[in-house]
């Protein structure tokens, strides 16, 4: 028996992908439990699925999934009709399925042309829950890790006086914290590890570097210097960073950017070497 009340099937589902653009990527696996009402007896149903694109090497080092483990498995649309029935007249649940999971099932089910609606359905996600219950200020981040009051918030000095006392807190009573800063850089950076540039405007795809954002979105900067120019000078000349701007000129040139590490900070440490860079 569960703490909360059901009047209808709860199925709480989760996602593993080939990344996180609900329009380009797609889902490799999804587990999907099913909580029948009044008691929540539980029904599991795992899908793994071949999601006829390659699977980036970050991504299986995040899930740990193969393209030989999806080799000869069904492709979403091979199931979709079944899951939509399971998932028929259900409620829904996860962590972080408002921004990741949901965009990206219905994402699947308009390729397979089912037109999957939520409306009427309730959502319950975990992580809203943890981030609107547990204060994640400094003042409680002091009270957590050090047991000390926080009575002089708010000033430049005070802060970074008792952020350096949470940092000692913290490498306390995480004995397995990185204790180097080239580890910590890696462990703090929220940053997803395909994008090429700072902001993520730009992102490794299949070894390409395309498009993060608006109408073009996916599509890769060789595509778009044939067929359409012009959005590429657009960004040159507009309002973004000059490591964006800088990589999308050496592509126009010609130049060859390698996916070394990833993106990010390679690319970044080789445009800040560029003297020509504004």
């Amino acid at each position: 028996m569960y703490k909360w009340q059901l009047d209808r099937p709860l199925v709480v589902f989760d996602i593993e992908s080939t990344g996180t653009n609900p329009r380009t990527d797609r889902i490799i696996e999804l587990a999907v439990v099913k909580l029948l009402p009044p008691k929540g007896e539980q029904e599991l149903h795992t899908f793994l699925l071949n999601p006829g694109i390659p699977i980036p090497p970050e991504s299986t080092a995040i899930h740990g999934i193969k393209p030989e483990d999806v080799a000869g498995k069904p492709l979403f649309k091979d199931i979709a009709t079944d899951l939509y029935k399971l998932l028929e007249g259900c409620d829904f649940g996860g962590y972080n399925i408002i921004r990741f999971d949901i965009p990206m099932l219905i994402e699947e089910f308009l390729r397979a042309s089912i037109n999957f609606n939520m409306a009427g359905r309730r959502m319950v996600d975990a992580q809203r829950i943890f981030h609107k219950r547990e204060p994640r200020d400094l003042k409680a981040a002091l009270q957590f890790y050090c047991q000390e009051l926080f009575l002089e918030g708010h000033r430049a000095e005070a802060d970074a006086l008792a952020t350096v006392r949470v940092l000692e807190g913290q490498f306390s009573r995480y004995s397995d914290l990185p204790r180097n800063m080239d580890d910590l850089d890696k462990y703090c950076d929220l940053r997803d590890p395909s994008w090429v540039d700072r902001d993520g405007k730009l992102r490794w795809q299949n070894r390409e570097i395309a498009i993060n954002f608006g109408k073009n979105k996916g599509r890769t900067v060789n595509e778009l210097a044939r067929v359409d120019p012009n959005f590429l000078k657009w960004i040159l000349k507009s309002d973004f960073a000059s490591d964006t701007k800088e990589i999308v000129r050496k592509l126009l040139n010609g130049e060859k950017i390698d996916p070394i590490g990833g993106g990010i900070a390679d690319q970044l440490a080789a445009v800040l070497k560029d003297p020509e860079v504004e």
